[in-house]
């Protein structure tokens, strides 16, 4: 099946660390440029950072450099977003996207105070 799922979510404190991963299945990420992005309630979706498969070269929303990391795992099909320092309003729902996948579902950070 071709697809991504998100894991690695879950409720942290303030300061904390939580490491974000995208499995893709079913086909290739090469010539693709993946891509986290996250959405808050009652807000709109926004870019987080993105990745160039082949090449590893980043992006990043500039709000979020230095604490946030995308990276992958070619032998895996694996995208990772490591997140340190987290702030309560780092809350959201987090998705992974790129290469022609269809939707996910995401997976839920939720940041306390």
């Amino acid at each position: 099946q071709v697809q991504l799922v998100e894991s690695g979510g879950g409720l942290v404190q303030a300061g904390g660390s939580l490491r974000l991963s995208c499995a893709a299945s079913g086909r290739t990420c090469s010539g693709s440029t993946m891509a986290w992005f996250r959405q808050a309630p009652g807000k709109e979706r926004e870019f987080v950072a993105r990745i160039t498969w082949d090449t590893g070269t980043t992006l990043y929303v500039d709000a979020l450099k230095g604490r946030f990391t995308i990276s992958r795992d070619k032998a895996t099909n694996l995208i990772y977003l490591q997140m340190n320092s987290l702030k309560p309003e780092d809350t959201a729902v987090y998705y992974c996207a790129g290469g022609g996948f269809g939707p996910t579902q995401g997976t839920q950070v939720t940041v306390s105070s």
